[in-house]
């Protein structure tokens, strides 16, 4: 079956993608949604050109797409059945782990664009799915987080030390509550490693982010 990765540039989406082609799926395209200007992701922060090199390394295109926090449904329905059209897709898989509302979102939109919703980490331990996907070869780093974590752990490479740290501290180690997120560096999808520009680290309408030269 070919499918369609709602791809966030992060661990998540990148295992759910990892789990899927498992299972014997298909991707055909990575579909991220951007900030109004196109630039950066939403959430993540992570410019197009570091997206467009994941999608590189795993030899898919990607699909970016601005949109505001208004018009987001409305665009990503709307690109769901143009990329239908094009590539044949069937399905979408998405990266969440429980949050339900999240989960009754990606139904919802696939279901208008007449399509399966594939969820291949629903439900799973936090710690155990840290460690799966580090003992999978993903590499990734924390490019954003809240202020309750801070600057400091921007940058920093997820370990399975640093998971049971964070666990400790009363966090989320898959930071599914948006207490963190994250930017694959290197997993066994990719051809090779991505490269880095330099980074410096800012702290906007109390969120943390890594922001790329």
């Amino acid at each position: 079956m070919k499918v369609l990765s709602s791809w966030s540039g992060g661990k998540d989406s990148c295992y759910a993608l990892m789990q899927a082609v498992k299972e014997g799926l298909q991707p055909m395209v990575l579909l991220n949604m951007m900030n109004e200007n196109g630039k950066v992701s939403r959430s993540h922060g992570i410019p197009l050109v570091i997206l467009e090199q994941q999608a590189t390394q795993i030899n898919v295109p990607l699909v970016a797409v601005p949109a505001s926090w208004s018009q987001y449904e409305e665009n990503y329905i709307a690109t769901l059945h143009k990329i239908k059209e094009e590539y044949q897709i069937e399905g979408v898989v998405f990266g969440d782990i429980d949050l339900e509302s999240h989960r009754e979102w990606e139904e919802k939109v696939c279901k208008a664009a007449n399509l399966k919703a594939f969820l291949p980490l629903w439900q799973q331990d936090r710690i155990a799915l840290v460690n799966q996907m580090l003992n999978a070869g993903i590499e990734t780093m924390i490019v954003s987080c809240n202020l309750e974590m801070g600057e400091t752990y921007l940058g920093k490479i997820l370990t399975k030390e640093l998971a049971l740290e964070l666990e400790a501290k009363g966090i989320d180690p898959c930071g599914e509550n948006g207490e963190f997120h994250t930017l694959v560096i290197n997993c066994p999808l990719f051809r090779n490693q991505i490269q880095l520009p330099k980074f410096e680290v800012k702290t906007y309408d109390n969120y943390c982010f890594v922001v790329w030269e």
